[in-house]
């Protein structure tokens, strides 16, 4: 599974075996709330990746400029990007998805916001399911995953323009 249904929010995980989600304040938030996380179907392809893995994201917005796009993205609809020395981890990572009610979770950040959370231990619907191969996941989403050696370059422009963008895990990235 690689999108959750109407309903439902998803978390996204390397370990198959969690039985309950309980509120926890990780060591990289920006946040003393303690907080049980998940996403929406937006959201997903954002975590279609081994969990420390650096990833930058782009997409056309309401406010892109027909330049920005062909400049950054090209003819793709959406680009995610990571590093050379991640590209094995992609290829072997087993990486699993969780199901939970959206009911328990609320918008982080606000009513737009496709990250939620849970104040509250949480147990899945279900067991862990296989999200399978990752380049095949992006691939049947229209996403395009470009490897470079160093995204620092192409997240400056990216984040100097009109699109709209998301940086995960930039810290595991290697320097400028």
């Amino acid at each position: 599974m690689i999108y959750p249904p109407p309903g439902e929010v998803l978390h996204f995980s390397e370990d198959p075996n969690i039985t309950e989600f309980v509120p926890h304040v990780a060591v990289t938030a920006q946040q003393p709330e303690a907080y049980v996380w998940a996403v929406d179907a937006y959201s997903a392809p954002s975590y279609w990746f081994p969990r420390e893995c650096p990833r930058a994201m782009a997409w056309p917005g309401a406010s892109s400029t027909s330049s920005d796009v062909a400049r950054l993205l090209g003819s793709a609809p959406r680009v995610h990007a990571i590093e050379y020395g991640w590209l094995e981890a992609m290829r072997t990572v087993r990486l699993y998805a969780y199901r939970f009610p959206a009911s328990v979770f609320s918008p982080f950040g606000g009513e737009i916001s496709h990250a939620h959370v849970a104040s509250v231990s949480v147990r899945p619907l279900g067991p862990a399911e296989p999200v399978g191969d990752l380049f095949e996941a992006h691939a049947a989403a229209g996403i395009e995953l470009r490897v470079m050696v160093n995204m620092w370059p192409w997240w400056g422009e990216v984040i100097g323009s009109s699109l709209e963008f998301s940086g995960i895990r930039l810290r595991n990235a290697l320097p400028a």
